[in-house]
């Protein structure tokens, strides 16, 4: 299992029993279930019942924040039903764009002792698009049902590094009787004709069929026929094949056998498995076209809607290494750029990181691997077996021990922006149809990859300005303990502009400020500096004089952008706080032990810095008595989609109240992570102020 933990085979027996018993419960043609990471927002395939792993292969990793039904019943935790593939194409078309199946779908979310990800539940194009009242409650009780198995498994969850296939047995009559009946019958048949289970397996074929596939019958039997007889790991099979186990419907096309044999293909699916006749296509030529690289073009046009979602690199990298390892067989890939002469590797997958850190810094004319002379030539090269490779670059045998590579150059208006290599573990050839699918799979990265360098720059640029005008280190005052942190939005956000800061004033006076500058830019970044500047010119003043003159500052900037701060004289000796809001969420107060609680500080609000020159700033006072616990903070930590603000606020002062006498840091980290880590739609500032 990946991310360090497993559970017993007996927590992973209950749950396959639990999808087995789901999927004929339901009537559904498969079901599946994906697990949600601890370590990062992403869904992963755990567990497939009545489709095999390769149909569902180009799905293995499912970001949490992206534009699809099975994320969607995570994010928002509730069930998503597609009842037509019009449906997913106009509600979900990023999705949509590589699954051009007619089928129907429903995705529960599967949320107990915490949220452990999702079902997802599979019928045929001919159910009725929408789900009956008594289809939904079997849908969510099953739901359920499986929750209840991962909250009592003995141990950790997690996704696996390979999904398991749960094999779906159907009830049936005893074909002992029938059976001799049954197979004279297909021996005498002049074509081929097979036989195969849920999971893609041949469980029978005739002699015509053994004929035609090239090899014996023993051989073949139990295998899957595009791993056993070669000239079958064909994309043209693999679409058509796929499309049967989505839609349940029969499939005929035709297909060349090299050299020169064209075959007729029949694909008829049921509830237990698919029956395939082949027979030879009798024309000079096939009557109609045969889209030789059809699977591949619909993997190029669901990696180019997944690459449309990216942001940064680190997106980038992903999307590929999860889409495009599988869709094409590779098992290691390393993307690669040009800094200053050498070699940069800015992401990998399936490597060691040995190897990496060999490879990671060599100059572009290194004869170590051919990425240099890739990425400067923009000439893509593929080496099938060792051999090739040994002929040219004799020494990468000796680093990676790969035995088949494809290193497409990553250019974008005749600009060198990377090289992408793909790896396998065996000897791997590459038809011309591989390669030019492969060289245009390198032009969608490159735009991808060239667009999320620009960002990272940028991102990295105002991320900097913004640390730069943060406090280093906050002033000690006697009698005041301190902890302060800043949480960046999630992955794919822009810096932004929120800011605390703590002035000594005296030896029991200190100024506590905290703000919220409007947007998420390096102009925000830069207008939360300015703010603190004015900020600490006038600390020491009455509370709603400081916001007044902060906010006549900003008035003369002429800045588009508004600012919400919170500004609070404390007086240590007179154990009291003066405060004053510029429309920022309120302060939270906890009192001091045997018996604390948390509660809202009430502040009449002045408008946001920098709406309106003659806008004047109400002062509050409160209590500060010794033991006293005051938590600021921006509204990035409380806001989240869908939830009333005011809840959020007193789900925050029940954290607060619970969290006992643990030391100040902890709190603090605590009070960041309340919520879970995929809600984060912006910064979280966070300043806790303890009266010692």
């Amino acid at each position: 299992m990946r991310n360090g933990g497993s559970v017993g085979f007996g927590g992973e027996e209950a749950l396959d029993g639990a999808l087995i018993a789901t999927v004929r419960r339901t009537g559904a043609l498969a079901g599946v279930v994906y697990l949600l990471s601890e370590a990062e927002p992403v869904l992963g395939l755990a567990a497939v019942c009545g489709m095999p792993l390769v149909a569902v292969a180009p799905w293995q990793r499912v970001a949490v924040s992206a534009l699809g039904p099975l994320s969607e019943a995570v994010r928002e935790d509730r069930l998503v039903w597609v009842g037509r593939q019009e449906d997913m194409a106009r509600l979900y078309p990023h999705a949509a764009a590589g699954m051009p199946y007619q089928f129907a779908l429903a995705f529960a979310p599967l949320h107990g002792a915490r949220h452990w990800g999702a079902l997802v539940l599979v019928w045929s194009g001919n159910h009725p698009p929408s789900l009956t009242r008594h289809e939904r409650e079997h849908v969510l009780s099953s739901a359920r049902r499986m929750t209840q198995v991962l909250d009592e498994a003995p141990g950790p969850w997690d996704i696996p590094d390979q999904p398991r296939a749960v094999p779906l047995r159907w009830p049936g009559p005893d074909a002992a009787q029938s059976g001799l009946a049954a197979a004279d019958l297909v021996q005498r048949l002049p074509i081929g004709a097979l036989s195969l289970d849920l999971e893609g397996r041949i469980t029978y074929l005739n002699d015509a069929a053994a004929r035609i596939l090239g090899h014996k019958a023993e051989r073949l039997l139990g295998t899957l026929p595009w791993q056993a007889v070669p000239w079958l790991d064909d994309p043209v099979h693999e679409e058509n094949y796929r499309t049967v186990v989505f839609s349940r419907e029969s499939v005929a096309y035709t297909a060349l056998r090299p050299p020169d044999r064209w075959l007729d293909f029949r694909l008829y699916p049921s509830d237990s498995g698919i029956s395939a006749l082949i027979s030879p296509h009798h024309d000079q030529r096939p009557t109609r076209a045969t889209p030789a690289v059809t699977g591949r073009i619909h993997q190029l046009i669901h990696l180019a809607a997944a690459l449309s979602q990216t942001v940064t690199v680190a997106d980038v990298i992903h999307v590929v290494a999860d889409r495009t390892l599988p869709a094409f067989g590779a098992q290691g890939m390393i993307i690669s750029a040009a800094d200053a002469g050498r070699l940069k590797i800015i992401g990998h997958r399936g490597y060691d990181p040995r190897v990496i850190a060999r490879l990671d810094g060599l100059p572009l004319d290194t004869r170590l691997t051919p990425a240099g002379h890739i990425l400067q030539s923009g000439i893509p090269a593929f080496f099938a077996d060792p051999g090739e490779m040994a002929r040219a670059y004799p020494q990468t045998l000796t680093i990676s021990g790969k035995q088949a590579w494809a290193f497409l150059p990553l250019v974008v208006a005749d600009r060198r922006v990377g090289c992408c290599a793909l790896s396998y573990d065996h000897p791997h050839s590459f038809s011309a149809g591989d390669r030019a699918v492969l060289v245009s799979l390198g032009g969608l990265i490159a735009q991808a990859m060239d667009r999320a360098l620009l960002y990272d720059a940028k991102h990295d640029l105002a991320h900097g300005l913004q640390q730069a005008l943060l406090p280093v280190n906050l002033p000690a005052v006697p009698g005041l303990a301190v902890a302060a942190r800043y949480l960046p939005a999630a992955r794919g956000m822009d810096i932004g502009g929120d800011f605390y800061d703590l002035i000594r004033l005296g030896d029991t006076t200190a100024a506590a400020v905290i703000g919220d500058v409007q947007g998420h830019n390096i102009t925000a970044a830069a207008l939360m500096g300015q703010v603190r500047t004015a900020v600490h010119a006038t600390a020491g003043a009455p509370p709603g004089d400081v916001l007044a003159r902060t906010n006549q500052v900003l008035m003369d900037l002429e800045t588009d952008l508004f600012v919400s701060c919170l500004y609070l004289h404390l007086d240590l000796a007179e154990q009291r706080l003066h405060l004053a809001s510029a429309g920022h969420p309120p302060p939270l107060l906890r009192s001091p032990a045997p018996t604390p609680e948390t509660r809202v500080i009430e502040v009449e609000p002045g408008p946001l810095l920098g709406i309106d020159t003659d806008a004047r700033y109400p002062v509050t006072t409160a209590p500060l008595p010794p033991g006293a616990l005051l938590a600021l903070y921006t509204d990035g930590l409380v806001e989240t989609p869908h939830t009333d603000i005011t809840r959020s606020i007193a789900a925050l002062a029940h954290h607060l109240t619970g969290s006992g006498d643990q030391p100040l840091d902890d709190l603090a980290d605590h009070l960041v992570h309340a919520l879970p880590h995929h809600t984060h739609t912006d910064d979280i500032a966070l300043l806790l102020l303890h009266h010692g």
